[in-house]
């Protein structure tokens, strides 16, 4: 006799609140996490840059060194660097176990919005509000950018890399999607300021949020548009978009106080997570769990699919 195969179980998403952390840094411009997800970086408008463990959310290390907001970070593969950008044009190179300030680059002309790590740190590409994207390298000791891409006719406001790629997103209305190693350019405009880009996991699809309050997913070779996502609001902030750890969901920040959460195939809102009051100004989805960072005013919030087990809770057989 043939047993019915169980059905699949629908994927979980993280709404339970696991921990409130008050950063104490100003407002919160951005929270990432680490390559490994067990480290948060949160960016402050006090000029900081803080370290904590998301499980005990404990503060670790607190990195001091701009001369203005900091507006994103990124932590190398190894955990041993940070990078990160701020209002005050420059880009810092940070060593993670000293606090120490390795490298400050200066180059851009205006507030650097957006920063990121190559995949083995030997680079440092940062995205400007004077129209250009620089790259550095961390291992010599020249200042000067290595390569600068100035094809972006406005602020570029997001970038991500992955392997030989490098994805942007402008205030221009275009999304640019960068093949580094055979030199193309590969462009899709999009009629509205581009708030965020990334790649989906299994590199296939980008995901672009823009001021129009939609969030859209194009076919990475093709630039067709696979999916439109509304129902937040986004029209004055530069707000992030994600997407869950396995593709499954698409997620977004709003000005209304939520973080909302599509079904990807589906297009349907399955999620509205309500985080608080105020603008969620910056999010980070776990890189295999799942588990989701917020970030509103001050402080930074930790979501999870279940409920954290208590000491109590564990001890009872």
């Amino acid at each position: 006799m043939a047993f019915p195969q169980p059905r699949p179980q629908a994927p979980q998403l993280p709404h339970h609140l696991l921990r409130t952390i008050e950063c104490q840094q100003g407002a919160v411009r951005a929270v990432r996490f680490n390559a490994d997800g067990n480290y948060l970086l949160s960016c402050g408008s006090d000029k900081s840059i803080k370290l904590w463990s998301v499980s005990r959310g404990t503060l670790l290390k607190t990195y001091s060194g701009h001369g203005y907001e900091v507006l994103d970070a990124d932590g190398s593969y190894d955990n041993s660097q940070i990078c990160s950008c701020s209002s005050d044009k420059s880009v810092i190179l940070w060593d993670v176990t000293t606090g120490q300030v390795t490298r400050k680059l200066r180059g851009h002309a205006g507030k650097v919005n957006c920063v990121q790590f190559n995949e083995e740190a030997t680079v440092i590409l940062s995205g400007s509000i004077d129209g250009t994207v620089r790259c550095w390298d961390t291992r010599s000791r020249r200042f000067e950018a290595i390569q600068v891409l100035d094809e972006a006719r406005d602020s570029v406001s997001s970038l991500k890399v992955a392997q030989h790629e490098l994805l942007t997103g402008s205030v221009d209305g275009r999304v640019r999607r960068y093949d580094l190693r055979m030199g193309q350019l590969h462009v899709d405009f999009i009629s509205s300021p581009i708030t965020c880009v990334c790649f989906s996991q299994d590199g296939q699809c980008t995901l672009s949020s823009s001021l129009d309050s939609t969030v859209r997913l194009l076919d990475k070779s093709t630039g067709e548009m696979l999916g439109e996502y509304t129902g937040h609001k986004m029209k004055g902030y530069k707000l992030d978009c994600c997407l869950s750890s396995k593709d499954t969901h698409v997620l977004s920040c709003s000005e209304d106080g939520h973080v909302y959460c599509w079904d990807l195939v589906e297009g349907s809102l399955s999620l509205k997570l309500p985080v608080g009051k105020a603008v969620v100004q910056s999010m980070s989805f776990h890189p295999t769990e799942t588990c989701l960072l917020t970030a509103m005013e001050g402080r930074v919030q930790v979501w999870g699919a279940e409920p954290e087990e208590t000491e109590d809770d564990s001890m009872v057989t």
